[in-house]
């Protein structure tokens, strides 16, 4: 099955799901549905990012969350935050160091693909104590993960800036990472 024949739920605003879409209709349509984000923090501060494949139906070439995926049909967030960090990173992550920090609703429109992400998306921390070098690249999603300082994302070039997917430079995400820094006491 290929990504866009991938089936998502389609959920209403209480979170309920309410029917069942292929991913390349619920990012033509603008079907809200299910996400989950992992930030991966180092002890040293550091906050990383996947950068994603070239090649992704959306946000193509930009850096994202550490781990970032749809929730599966009868999955919950945790299980697919479980899931796709083993997925995406090649690391079994223990369900008691995963910090939840909120759910969210957020949309965009991807300027590339003319796509729409519209989610509800839990967002988790987690620190992660090991090499960057060590996190396994998913084969086909991903082109690598790198690090940055917290404080460095408040101080970014325009052309820094597009390297990211816009939401994430948000004010609200930025102080979603102070929080999650804080509890990992970072």
């Amino acid at each position: 099955m290929t990504d866009q024949l991938e089936m998502l739920e389609v959920i209403d605003e209480n979170d309920t799901v309410i029917g069942l879409e292929t991913r390349k209709k619920v990012h033509q349509d603008g079907l809200l549905h299910r996400e989950i984000h992992i930030w991966f923090f180092s002890p040293q501060g550091e906050l990383i990012f996947q950068h994603r494949a070239k090649d992704k139906d959306t946000y193509p070439d930009k850096l994202d969350a550490t781990v970032g995926e749809h929730v599966e049909p009868k999955m919950s967030y945790e299980e697919t935050a479980i899931k796709e960090c083993k997925e995406e990173t090649g690391i079994d992550i223990d369900l008691n160091k995963l910090v939840f920090l909120t759910k969210m609703r957020k949309k965009s429109v991807d300027e590339a693909t003319n796509l729409t992400n519209n989610t509800i998306r839990s967002q988790y921390a987690y620190l992660y104590e090991g090499a960057i070098s060590n996190l396994q690249v998913e084969d086909s999603q991903a082109e690598g993960f790198e690090a940055l300082k917290l404080a460095d994302l408040f101080t970014l070039s325009e052309e820094d800036k597009n390297k990211f997917i816009g939401l994430i430079l948000e004010k609200d995400m930025l102080e979603l990472f102070d929080k999650a820094r804080k509890i990992l006491s970072v």
